[in-house]
């Protein structure tokens, strides 16, 4: 894609966002979603690649559907209130909002077309996806949290990180594995937004730097199934053990910086007596942990060098970049943070 043409897409990838972000007003905040859907297609279609064509259809009527009844709930608020303002909206409008904008994140039950968008997208494509893209629907939801279902979003919550576990344990290409696992942190997200926003946010970031660092190391070592691991420490033994660490921070284990937004998820329920959803959840990211730790036992699993001539992966000279660092280090050393955010 010519620079020009691609500094323009994610001006107005970025603009657009931002705008949804700064609005209270329902249209101009609808406005905003729908110039951020279509700033994105032209990158997911442009590996000019049948797969990518499919990815691109099927992420358009996502997202149109999804903006379609986020602008149907507002002219019924509007309607029914005469204003178009967010900080004023009736409980059924709010509902379609809800489960439009979850729709619009992917998450159980209409999660179906989030796993095969991000296959049908080159990597970056599907970070961008999984991380910028969740930002403008999440602030719809911080506008509205006063009238959100919450038994609902509990219940979409659990159901996300259950299913995302389940369906994830038989995956072998690298972006569906993300995919769920994206499905998964988005229901830890949605259970926290009735009670606690700040911890929302705490938990959003730790979850994109998380994403953006896995992302980024799957592109270097161009990971696209789990066969690709078994040969990676050969050319990159440094990335390799620093990938396997982000797997272990991404499925919440104590030692690293995964476990800081759980931790916190799981003591705000239990000072809200919500004691059975608090267990319940623990257990829903075993699941989630096993097909990381699946994913880490494979890149274990490797043969030694044969002297060939064969150009083997191995071989070739990997293509680092300086981002990729400064990314590790936040997602697996920031949990010694947690008695300053503790309230």
């Amino acid at each position: 894609m010519n620079p020009l043409t691609w500094a323009f897409m994610v001006t107005s990838l970025s603009t657009s966002a931002i705008e949804t972000l700064s609005s209270h007003h329902w249209l101009l905040a609808w406005i905003g979603l729908e110039l951020n859907t279509l700033s994105m297609l032209p990158m997911i279609i442009k590996p000019s690649h049948p797969r990518a064509t499919e990815a691109t259809t099927k992420y358009f009527l996502t997202q149109a559907t999804a903006a379609a009844l986020i602008m149907f709930s507002s002219i019924m608020n509007a309607w029914n209130t005469g204003q178009w303002m967010m900080t004023n909206t009736l409980y059924t409008p709010t509902t379609i909002t809800t489960l439009a904008i979850l729709l619009k994140l992917g998450l159980v039950p209409m999660h179906f077309w989030y796993p095969e968008v991000l296959q049908g997208s080159t990597m970056y494509t599907a970070m961008i996806i999984s991380t910028w893209q969740k930002i403008a629907p999440l602030s719809l939801l911080y506008m509205i949290m006063l009238n959100n279902p919450t038994k609902t979003l509990l219940m979409v919550g659990f159901f996300s990180t259950l299913t995302a576990g389940w369906t994830g344990l038989n995956q072998t290409q690298t972006r569906k594995i993300m995919a769920f696992s994206s499905i998964a942190h988005m229901g830890w997200l949605i259970v926290m937004i009735p009670f606690n926003l700040n911890l929302v946010t705490l938990s959003l970031m730790m979850y994109i730097i998380l994403t953006t660092s896995m992302f980024s190391m799957l592109n270097t070592m161009t990971a696209t199934t789990l066969k690709d691991f078994s040969q990676t420490h050969l050319h990159m033994p440094t990335l390799t053990t620093s990938m396997m660490m982000v797997l272990m921070s991404l499925g919440g284990l104590p030692p690293l910086s995964g476990f800081l937004p759980k931790l916190l998820i799981l003591k705000t329920l239990t000072n809200l007596k919500l004691m059975l959803m608090a267990c319940l959840m623990a257990l829903t990211s075993l699941p989630s942990l096993f097909f990381y730790l699946r994913v880490n036992y494979i890149t274990t699993l490797t043969s030694p060098p044969k002297t060939t001539n064969m150009q083997y992966k191995w071989r070739l000279k990997p293509n680092y970049h300086t981002n990729t660092s400064p990314l590790i280090i936040p997602g697996m050393m920031m949990l010694p943070m947690t008695p300053l955010l503790i309230m």
